[in-house]
């Protein structure tokens, strides 16, 4: 999603490069790299679960005769052509991020999220469950992250009310919101984009999907309940007991759950299923999603009355502000160009499988999580992420007897998880500041619940390498 608003981020100014740098330093790094790694190739052939991709031949990565060499401004002329490349998925964020803006604007969304919150309170393991649940559907269908902001004043209010403490409330949010994307349907910022690079139908793998998403939300329950617990029992054990919480935590306004409100979240709702139902039948993908939220707008602005200029600015805003996340994916796409340009994306990818040679697809499963996880430090964005490294563990999985869904597990589990801890993310960095919450603090709460999650990630991964034909992961 795209980063918060300049309000959110505190005004120190981080030292570490901002994440298009880094990925611009990357398509630099590309081409330096195909100055001095020999060029080369492997056969492909069509892909047995998807004829129209090509997927390359084990044991036939030869050297090229006549390697490519690029001009010194190649780099720059490569960027357009991974615009260009990426345009599906970039015109998607842009329509995705109106969509969203006029929802939030119409108060559907957060009249749903405030009235659950103000249900489940007074019972801790209610609110901390029906919660993680909620933001967690929102993250695991439409990727929301960002919009969850808002809440944080209203989550951390209800929290303190309970005797509980900001902790609480922000495990609450991430949790959610990291269970989410690591195990996601039908996020189109993120697993629509691994699929799509790894030639897979859209939402494939659902069911399983499904599976992990319950484990994962039982987990993290277990864990934030546990503190909850803890603290309500001795006040002196929270982690932030030496902050204020005094001012700044009001309950907001204007958010009743109308007949306009509940109307409008049920095409919502409706929307999402028909994609889902399309994707699984129809073979439906991007065009059919665009199409299907360009309607959820349009009946929005209808059913919300809202006026037409009104609701044109909205949309227009909600697009501005996916800017960010629209040119890292252009950009993360350029590094494939220029691998692909230089002739040495299948001889990073032959010198890779030959390390893992004799280790089993188990291992290889376990490496690209690892290599996932280290990567998300760098690159916050889940969707510039995608184009980072599926182009190469996708072929990858190939060569090692690993599924393509599990190679898109994976990237899901490496992206999503560490999303709730990256301190190079503005968004945790702005919800921790909003919240109150130490960067230190914090890290001392989420570490034992990703050891948790991590675990089970592990395991999912090495079982879908041995069963993945039993719950639709052998493709």
């Amino acid at each position: 999603m795209a980063s918060v608003t300049d309000q959110a981020v505190p005004a120190k100014k981080s030292r570490f490069p901002d994440s298009l740098v880094l990925i611009f330093s990357m398509i630099i790094i590309a081409q330096l790299l195909s100055y001095v790694i020999p060029s080369g190739t492997f056969e492909r052939a069509p892909a047995p679960f998807n004829e129209s991709r090509d997927m390359v031949v084990p044991g036939t990565y030869g050297p090229v005769a006549e390697a490519p060499t690029l001009d010194v401004w190649h780099f720059l002329s490569a960027i357009p052509r991974g615009l260009e490349a990426a345009q599906d998925i970039i015109f998607l964020v842009f329509l995705v991020g109106g969509v969203i803006a006029l929802l939030r604007a119409s108060g559907a969304i957060d009249a749903l999220l405030f009235r659950a919150v103000r249900t489940f309170d007074g019972n801790p393991g209610i609110l901390i469950a029906g919660t993680l649940t909620l933001f967690g559907m929102g993250a695991f269908t439409i990727g929301m992250g960002e919009e969850y902001m808002p809440l944080i004043p209203i989550l951390v209010t209800m929290c303190l009310a309970m005797k509980l403490d900001s902790i609480v409330a922000m495990g609450i949010l991430w949790a959610s919101y990291g269970v989410g994307w690591a195990t996601a349907g039908t996020n189109p910022f993120g697993l629509l984009i691994a699929q799509n690079i790894a030639g897979l139908p859209a939402t494939s793998g659902l069911g399983f999907r499904i599976v992990l998403f319950v484990l994962c939300l039982l987990i993290a329950f277990q864990h934030i309940y546990a503190y909850a617990r803890k603290i309500k029992a001795d006040p002196s054990k929270s982690l932030v007991s030496h902050v204020d919480y005094s001012k700044g935590f009001d309950l907001p306004h204007d958010v009743a759950m109308t007949w306009q409100r509940a109307l409008i979240l049920t095409v919502f709702i409706g929307g999402i299923v028909l994609f889902v139902y399309g994707a699984q039948t129809m073979d439906w993908y991007i065009g059919e999603l665009n199409t299907i939220f360009l309607a959820i707008g349009v009946l929005t602005m209808l059913i919300s009355r809202m006026a037409p200029n009104d609701a044109s600015k909205t949309f227009i805003d909600g697009a501005a502000e996916m800017t960010a996340a629209a040119l890292l994916i252009g950009f993360a796409r350029t590094i494939e160009v220029v691998l692909t340009d230089g002739m040495i994306i299948d001889t990073i990818i032959n010198a890779i499988a030959s390390l893992l040679e004799g280790t089993g697809p188990s291992v290889s499963a376990l490496g690209m999580l690892a290599v996932q996880t280290i990567t998300n430090f760098f690159i916050p964005s889940g969707s510039g992420q995608a184009f980072v490294t599926m182009p190469i563990m996708s072929p990858l999985a190939e060569l090692t007897g690993v599924s393509q869904q599990t190679a898109v597990l994976a990237y899901q589990f490496g992206d999503g998880f560490t999303n709730m801890v990256v301190p190079t993310s503005a968004l945790v960095v702005g919800t921790l500041a909003l919240g109150k919450i130490p960067y230190v603090q914090w890290v001392k709460f989420v570490m034992p619940l990703l050891l948790k999650l991590f675990t089970l990630a592990a395991a999912a991964l090495v079982f879908t390498v041995h069963f993945g034909e039993l719950v639709g992961f052998a493709n």
